[in-house]
């Protein structure tokens, strides 16, 4: 069986991050950038069913500028047997991902897809969604554990009231949340093995797909900085605020 895990390229997670002066976006400029950290998970969880003998390759997949060839090559360090990088400079949104992701998995015909839930630079939460739909297949979201069993595969997700267990026929789309693993230290032997490992490079006109962004972005802007707290003496004064300044209730 073959997973495909697809990663993304972000500002890495120890950054502050920077507007730009004109407010058409974020400033990436001399900026470190990494692997998704949810996308790393997902990685680490494609490796490690391969190891327990689940899995025989582990695909990973980007999507975006050349440079997402350094998160692919991340990617092979951990454990994935090749990678496939689909180029563009356009700006990607998420339903442009997710089609070129459900390209490549009609070319690839993997029996699981796993990637991270989200991105943390736009925090969509919408890539895992939009390919189960669109590759008409099962999803379970925020996996928190995965187990394979034969032809299904046993999901536990989180939600508000607790833990879900779902079970999905394979092939199935799965989305890590950052309890599913820790994912591994990357050794140097690895980062160096890596650099030997497959590399593919195909364009979004290769799989026939149309990534032109659909929203337009009119402005990105810090949130406005928080004013400082007061105490107050006792609940009466508390609620009084609360109607005639904040006018919450």
């Amino acid at each position: 069986m073959k997973i495909l895990v697809p990663v993304k390229r972000v500002v890495d997670y120890n950054v502050k991050v920077r507007v730009k002066s004109d407010n058409t976006g974020v400033d990436i400029a001399n900026v470190k950038m990494s692997m998704n950290p949810f996308d790393e998970i997902a990685v680490e969880e494609a490796v490690r069913l391969k190891e327990k003998g689940v899995a025989t390759e582990v695909i990973a997949v980007s999507c975006g500028v050349t440079q997402c060839q350094e998160t692919l090559r991340t990617a092979m360090a951990i454990g994935a047997d090749r990678a496939i990088l689909v180029e563009t400079d356009a700006e990607l949104q998420p339903l442009a991902v997710a089609k070129l992701l459900a390209a490549l998995v009609a070319k690839e015909q993997p029996g699981l897809i796993i990637l991270g839930k989200q991105a943390i630079d736009d925090d969509a939460n919408q890539t895992g969604q939009m390919l189960a739909a669109l590759a008409d297949l099962p999803q379970a979201t925020f996996a928190s554990k995965v187990e394979v069993a034969g032809d299904k595969v046993n999901v536990t997700r989180e939600i508000d009231g607790g833990l879900e267990t779902l079970s999905l026929s394979i092939p199935a789309v799965i989305t890590t949340d950052l309890r599913l693993n820790e994912p591994r230290y990357v050794t140097l032997p690895n980062i160096m093995k890596a650099k030997k490992k497959p590399l593919e490079i195909v364009k979004p006109e290769d799989l026939g797909v149309d990534v032109s962004p659909r929203l337009k972005t009119l402005k990105v802007s810090e949130p406005p900085k928080r004013g400082a707290g007061i105490k107050v003496p006792d609940v009466a004064t508390l609620v009084n605020k609360l109607k005639t300044e904040a006018k919450v209730i």
